[in-house]
């Protein structure tokens, strides 16, 4: 059955290009590496980690999932993330993992939100874990794609809330670890509001970890 569904939708790979695989061993290599400490010139005050730079095929994997509506890049992505949380998480206690917020209109656009998919399959992954979905942007962000240091900043400061109708799934354990997670980290904008917002509402970030770095 695969085989003649690849005969009707050819698959390739979201790295690569290779033909008959969603996601090639080489490809999936590009993201088995420990991760990679990062220094954000925004800095969000907590630890931030990436499984690889913003290039190759990491990054054509991370532009097929949003531009190319690839969602079944997903799950190798996901059990990436899953990889690396697991080399940096303490085992010893409850892991919670909260996505950076999309804007609507992208991920209508986009038939989906790519980080939420991921970090869904990375905590499927991993013992005593779960996806927590509390972040979501005020009215008026703008697509960052373009932008500056500055005017990340300014695009977002104050505009990554916890979501009052989402704000029942807070608190969490004392114990737990809390990790955000993302797809690329440029500036550290994104990472520094989220934090923000997060411990306005008492929640305390450990770290965050994307897929990439630029």
């Amino acid at each position: 059955m695969g085989e003649l569904l690849d005969l009707i939708l050819p698959r390739a790979c979201g790295g690569c290009g290779a033909g008959g695989t969603a996601w090639c061993a080489d490809c999936a290599a590009a993201l088995s590496g420990p991760p990679i400490r990062l220094r954000p010139r925004a800095d969000p005050g907590v630890p931030c980690w990436a499984l690889a730079p913003y290039r190759g095929a990491p990054r054509r994997a991370v532009l097929a999932a949003k531009e190319q509506r690839r969602a079944d890049l997903s799950h190798s992505m996901g059990v990436a993330l899953a990889r690396g949380l697991d080399l940096l998480r303490d085992g010893t206690r409850p892991l919670i993992l909260i996505p950076a917020p999309t804007r609507r209109a992208a991920a209508r656009r986009r038939g989906g939100d790519p980080v939420l998919r991921s970090a869904h399959v990375a905590a499927s992954w991993l013992p005593d874990c779960r996806l927590v979905r509390v972040l979501g942007l005020r009215p008026g962000v703008r697509d960052s794609v373009g932008l500056n240091r500055s005017d990340r900043q300014h695009n977002l400061r104050g505009r990554i809330i916890v979501a009052p109708s989402r704000a029942q799934t807070l608190p969490f354990p004392a114990n737990a670890e809390v990790v955000l997670i993302d797809d690329v980290l440029t500036t550290g904008a994104t990472v520094t509001e989220s934090v923000r917002a997060l411990r306005e509402a008492r929640v305390t970030v450990r770290a965050a970890l994307v897929t990439c770095h630029a």
